[in-house]
């Protein structure tokens, strides 16, 4: 976990920002001393937003399994992808 002063942020944003592309990571900002904000790179933002959704349809698709909807084999989804990739 990265902490920088809200001082650093406002003194030196161009190292803020040159950290944040490389870590690829959150980067906390505190305002005397406790926490205030999160930056991170837009790469890295749109790339956390991707797997929220990627988790969120995998935990809709499992509920549905478990819930007793009707499921496919690998081998039937296999035939289908290659049907649509196909045409």
């Amino acid at each position: 976990m990265i902490i920088k002063s809200s001082t650093t942020l406002r003194n030196d944003y161009n190292t803020i920002s040159a950290l944040a592309h490389e870590v690829e990571e959150p980067i906390y900002i505190t305002k005397n001393g406790e926490g205030d904000l999160v930056v991170m790179s837009i790469e890295a933002f749109e790339k956390r937003e991707q797997l929220l959704k990627l988790r969120s349809k995998i935990a809709i698709a499992e509920q549905s399994r478990l819930s007793g909807d009707t499921t496919i084999t690998i081998e039937e989804a296999r035939k289908r992808l290659e049907k649509k990739y196909n045409e």
